[in-house]
């Protein structure tokens, strides 16, 4: 079993048809068997997306909106593993964000993701594999020692 670390810049493809939708629902799909871990962060950033995809002009209408969060919910209580934002991750966040480029919430989602394949690899485990839309983030994950995937470079 492999075990992934999806970033929202990632996540919100699974919900939202963009680039690299198609990619990340074959990844995300049950039957991969697929470990599938989210920052709790994700919650609040994939409600957000999805309400300023909705808000922009021509963008997506208020019942896919409310449908995408649905099953995104949905998709928290039984496909993904959702780790705590404790203080040991801000900590970690802070320290990132003085050797790497980042904004806040990507700190905090790339810490959430360095701790878990801590954990991993003291385990004996196979390490996670970062995923991200984002070039800063995916660089930073990089330049920590994490294995990346970008779906935008599967269209």
């Amino acid at each position: 079993m492999s075990s992934f670390f999806l970033d929202t810049s990632a996540l919100v493809k699974r919900y939202k048809s963009e680039i690299g939708t198609a990619w990340l629902q074959n990844l995300t799909d049950p039957s991969t068997g697929h470990r599938l871990i989210l920052s709790e962060i994700s919650l609040a950033e994939v409600a957000a997306a999805l309400a300023a995809a909705h808000r922009i002009p021509n963008g997506i209408s208020q019942q896919q909106r409310d449908r995408a969060l649905d099953l995104f919910l949905r998709h928290c209580l039984v496909e993904y593993d959702l780790v705590a934002v404790s203080r040991l991750v801000i900590d970690r966040a802070v320290d990132l964000t003085q050797n790497q480029k980042l904004r806040g919430c990507d700190a905090v989602q790339l810490a959430t993701a360095l701790i878990v394949n801590d954990t991993l690899v003291a385990a004996g485990l196979t390490p996670l594999t970062f995923v991200a839309a984002d070039n800063d983030l995916l660089a930073a994950a990089q330049g920590e020692d994490l294995a990346t995937e970008n779906p935008n470079l599967h269209p």
